[in-house]
């Protein structure tokens, strides 16, 4: 059997963990209740540095093996993750011995913040892996040899040199279980994945990155003075006319004096700050509202519902019809009634 080895830790995200063991158990059912080979499925075990049970952030706790008891080659090491990934990277017996079972292993996979963990191993020097969007950019400003890209739901990086492994990362939590489908898609075929999917109702394919699921309370607020009045004009009303040389006159500034502070304090220049704002109100309106894509288009600043449909694609990957049939907060009776 496919021997796979989940690393576990206390403070992990139990979901992190379970998600990808519940898809793995999955494709066993499959085998045994289709006549199927059930020594092509998967062997899943749960190892801790120590073994025992382990804390995760819930109120579930998970018996685990040792690193000890994972001796010799492993197929796929997963390392879930978790709030407490940044203290654990202190732990140079954790790191250590992590290192090792790397190497022992032909594919490296990691969830959400695992790859903070592995990064401390420095197997994912030269490789381009994504992670929960919110933890993004300190896992970038932590290793400049890593490529790290906070969009995609979940990225296969082919091994850099003989001998070390392919590393496929996932981006926050759930991601963890279409990174999970896409092994067994990858170990198996479509159709096992699919059906392994529908069980567990999941898309094979989610569509769109995970800029579709992230906060828009993410952009950094500048210090109080004229770029933070800047902001919130833009926030206060996003369909108003923001080029920049009409914020800077609002804000008492030259135009080039404004773009190089705005940049320096917000992080971003403003035309993107500027875009930001308006996509995270039509998202809102998406939502919450049931006026027309053409409506909410010119509210928020895109003039036209074609020139919005190509924004929101641009930013999130779907088309404004899908991401509200997605997230709409009105049910599906309502929508019948409008």
């Amino acid at each position: 059997m496919h021997r796979l080895v989940i690393v576990a830790f206390d403070g992990v995200q139990s979901l992190d963990v379970t998600g990808p063991a519940e898809v793995f158990a999955g494709v066993n059912t499959y085998l045994a209740e289709t006549d199927g080979d059930v020594a092509l499925g998967y062997d899943v075990s749960i190892v801790s540095l120590d073994g025992g049970v382990v804390d995760t952030e819930s109120a579930v706790r998970l018996q685990s093996d040792s690193f000890a008891d994972a001796a010799g080659p492993v197929d796929t090491l997963l390392v879930a993750g978790g709030f407490s990934v940044w203290r654990h990277r202190e732990d140079t017996r954790l790191i250590d011995q992590l290192a090792e079972l790397i190497e022992r292993s032909a594919r490296l996979v990691t969830v959400c913040s695992g790859a903070a963990l592995v990064a401390a191993t420095g197997a994912l020097d030269g490789h381009r892996v994504t992670t929960h969007w919110a933890r993004a950019n300190r896992l970038a400003e932590a290793h400049a040899s890593i490529e790290v890209d906070a969009d995609p739901i979940f990225i296969h990086s082919p091994s850099r040199r003989p001998g070390h492994p392919d590393v496929w990362s996932s981006a926050g939590v759930t991601a963890g279980i279409d990174l999970s489908l896409a092994l067994v898609e990858r170990d198996h075929s479509t159709d096992v994945a699919q059906e392994v999917g529908r069980w567990l109702v999941m898309y094979l394919r989610r569509p769109g990155g995970q800029s579709q699921f992230a906060s828009p309370t993410w952009i950094r607020q500048a210090p109080v003075g004229p770029i933070q009045t800047a902001q919130e004009l833009v926030i206060d009303n996003p369909g108003a006319d923001h080029r920049i040389a009409e914020l800077a006159r609002n804000v008492a500034m030259s135009e080039r004096n404004f773009v190089r502070r705005f940049t320096d304090e917000v992080g971003l220049p403003p035309a993107k700050f500027v875009a930001r704002i308006r996509i995270d109100a039509a998202r809102h309106e998406l939502e919450r509202s049931q006026d027309t894509v053409a409506a909410i288009a010119r509210r928020c600043g895109f003039g036209t519902a074609e020139t919005f449909r190509r924004s929101l694609h641009r930013h999130l990957g779907v088309s404004p019809e899908a991401y509200r049939q997605r997230f709409s907060h009105h049910t599906a009776h309502d929508k019948d009634l409008a």
